[in-house]
C-alpha cells in the first residue's frame, strides 16, 4: 500500500526551497437559488456541500440560499426538514458549519410556471441579499425535471432575474439529462439562449466533481511515466463501468422514459471516455480543456443500426439475490409497465477514430441491480510481443491493467505480474494501490463542492459546453433509431454481472470484462 509519509510537507521548488502551495479562491458572494428545493438532492447533497465548503472557508460571508418549490413550507420549517433529512441519510457534517449554513437557508412556495410566484421570489431574494450583503449576483439551481427546465429559464427571463449587467452575473446549473435525443436537446439548448448565453450555463455531471475523475488530467499530463504509452501501440483495450447495486427505487415512472442507455451513457460515461482518450489542451482553461474533449466525441466511428447487435447489448434485470436479501425483477417495481422492454443495463463498443486511438476498441457499461457498485476505468495494456517464459509454465501472463477507481473507493492501482517465491517459475498478478483516504487527509464530500464552488467562481471546466451534448447524443442516435420498436431486453439475474451477451460482446473479441476485485 502506498503511503504519504510527506503528505503534510509544502512542495519543494526545482531549487530546494519549499513553495507554499496557493490558496483555492473564496468563491463570490450570491445568492443561491434552488428550484424544487424540496427534494431529495437538496437534502442528502446540496446544502451538505454548501456546509462542506463553508467548513473548509470557502464560501463568502456574504452567501444565502433560497429554495423555491410547491411544497408548503417556511424559512423554519425547511430549516428544521434539512436537519432531519440530515440525520435521516447519515449525512457525515461538521456540526458548526451546518448550523452556519442552515441559518442562511430561505424559501419561497410557489408553483414553477406561476409568474406571481417569481414576483414574491424575486422580493425574497433582494431582501435575503441585503440582509447578508450578498450583492447582486445570482445563481440559480434547476434541481427538477428536465421538462420543466425550459419554463424557469423563460420565468427567470421574463421576471428580469437573468440579465446581467453592472458586473453583476447570473449562472444557471442544469442537471442532466439534457434532452432525451439529439433533436431534443437541440431544441432545449435553443428555447434556453432565448434567454440565458453560454457563458451562463452550467450543464452539471456530478460524476466530474469525484476527485479520481479531476486527477486523471494530472495523472495523464502531470506525469512522464504513463502518457508515453497512453496510445494504440501499448493499450490492447479500455473497460469504462459504472455499475449499482440499487434498482430503479421510486424512480420506476421517469426510467421507463429513459432507460439505462439515455441515463447513463451520453452523459456519465462519455465524459469519463473523453477525459480518458482527449490530447493534452494547449492551456489549463475551460475552452480549451472542452475544446479536446469534444474532439474526441467528434472521432468516435459512427454507429451503423443495421450492426447495432455487434456493437451493443441491452438488458433488464429479474428477480435475484443480493447480499442474502431477495430483489424484485424490474418489472415488478413501481412505477414500470408489467411488459416493460426498457433496458437497465447497456453495453457498447465504441471505435476512436484518430491517430492515437486507432483500432483500440473502448468498452462502456453501466447497469442496476449488478453485483458491485463500482464506478471505474480500467486501461488493459497488450501483451509482450516476445514470450520468453514460452517454455516454462508461464505460457501467458494476466495483461498489465492500470484502474482508475472513481466509487465507491477513489485511488488508482495498477496490476502486474511477479514471480512467486521459491523454485520454479510460478507467476502471479500483484497490484500497486493509490488510495485517497490514504494519501491524504481529504475531509468528508459529496462530491458537488468542487461544482458548485467553480460555478460560484465562473469556472466552467467541469461543465458540458452545447456542442458536448450534440456530439454525445449524436454518436447514439443511431442505436436509439434502430429502437423505434425495440425488441425485449436481455434478461440477466438482479445481483449477477449482467446478461450473457454483454460477456460474448467482449468474448468475440478474445476479451473479457473485469468483474472482480483486482
Amino acid at each position: 500500500m502506498i503511503t504519504g509519509e510527506n503528505r503534510m510537507q509544502s512542495p519543494a521548488t526545482a531549487n530546494g526551497q519549499v513553495k507554499a502551495a496557493a490558496p483555492r479562491r473564496i468563491a463570490d458572494p450570491c445568492v443561491l437559488v434552488i428550484f424544487g428545493a424540496s427534494g431529495d438532492l437538496t437534502a442528502r447533497k446540496l446544502i451538505p456541500a454548501l456546509a462542506n465548503l463553508t467548513r473548509d472557508k470557502l464560501l463568502p460571508q456574504e452567501f444565502a440560499v433560497v429554495g423555491f418549490a410547491r411544497s408548503d413550507y417556511t424559512d423554519e420549517t425547511i430549516r428544521k426538514r434539512l436537519d432531519q433529512e440530515a440525520e435521516k441519510f447519515g449525512v457525515d457534517i461538521e456540526r458548526d458549519a451546518w448550523k452556519q449554513i442552515l441559518q442562511r437557508v430561505y424559501y419561497v412556495c410557489g408553483a414553477l410556471d406561476d409568474a406571481g410566484a417569481y414576483r414574491s421570489l424575486t422580493a425574497k431574494i433582494n431582501d435575503v441579499a441585503k440582509k447578508h450583503g450578498a450583492g447582486g449576483n445570482r445563481l440559480y439551481y434547476l434541481a427538477v425535471a428536465p421538462r420543466l427546465f425550459g419554463e424557469i429559464v423563460g420565468q427567470l427571463g421574463a421576471a428580469g432575474l437573468a440579465s446581467e449587467d453592472s458586473g453583476r452575473w447570473r449562472r444557471v446549473i442544469v442537471e442532466k439529462p439534457f434532452g432525451h435525443d439529439l433533436p431534443s436537446a437541440r431544441a432545449l439548448d435553443a428555447e434556453i439562449k432565448q434567454v440565458l448565453n453560454e457563458p451562463q450555463i452550467y450543464r452539471i455531471d456530478h460524476y466530474l466533481g469525484k476527485e479520481t475523475v479531476q486527477n486523471l488530467v494530472v495523472f495523464r499530463f502531470g506525469n512522464s511515466i504513463f502518457e508515453p504509452l497512453w496510445n494504440r501501440q501499448y493499450i490492447d483495450h479500455v473497460q469504462i463501468t459504472a455499475a449499482e447495486t440499487i434498482g430503479v427505487e421510486h424512480r420506476g415512472g421517469y426510467y421507463e422514459t429513459a432507460g439505462a442507455l439515455r441515463d447513463m451513457i451520453p452523459s456519465h460515461l462519455f465524459q469519463l471516455m473523453a477525459l480518458t482518450a482527449m490530447e493534452s489542451p494547449a492551456r489549463l482553461d475551460a475552452d480549451a480543456m472542452r475544446d479536446e474533449e469534444v474532439k474526441v466525441l467528434h472521432a468516435v466511428h459512427a454507429l451503423a443500426p443495421e450492426h447495432a447487435s455487434d456493437t451493443t447489448v441491452r438488458g433488464q434485470y429479474g428477480a435475484g439475490t443480493l447480499a442474502g436479501r431477495h430483489l424484485p425483477g424490474y418489472r415488478s417495481e413501481s412505477g414500470v409497465d408489467p411488459q416493460s422492454r426498457t433496458e437497465t443495463y447497456a453495453a457498447l463498443k465504441l471505435m476512436i477514430d484518430n491517430w492515437r486511438w486507432a483500432g483500440t476498441p473502448f468498452y462502456l457499461r453501466t447497469g442496476k441491480r449488478l453485483a458491485r457498485r463500482s464506478t471505474e476505468i480500467a486501461i488493459v495494456f497488450k501483451q509482450p510481443p516476445f514470450q520468453l517464459f514460452r517454455d516454462t509454465s508461464l505460457r501467458r501472463f494476466s495483461p498489465n491493467e492500470l484502474v482508475l477507481n472513481i466509487q465507491p473507493d477513489e485511488g488508482i492501482s495498477l496490476r502486474f505480474g511477479a514471480k512467486v517465491p521459491g523454485a520454479g517459475m510460478r507467476q502471479e498478478a500483484v497490484k500497486m494501490e493509490f488510495c485517497y483516504n490514504d494519501y491524504f487527509d481529504a475531509s468528508v464530500a459529496t462530491g458537488y463542492e468542487r461544482l458548485l464552488h467553480d460555478c460560484m467562481i465562473g469556472d466552467q471546466t467541469l461543465f458540458r459546453r452545447a456542442d458536448m451534448v450534440e456530439a454525445a447524443w449524436r454518436i447514439i442516435m443511431p442505436l436509439l433509431d434502430s429502437q423505434q420498436e425495440p425488441s425485449r431486453p436481455a434478461q440477466y439475474v438482479a445481483g449477477s454481472w449482467g446478461p450473457r451477451e454483454a460477456d460474448e460482446l467482449m468474448r468475440r473479441d478474445g476479451r473479457y470484462w473485469r468483474n472482480f476485485d483486482s
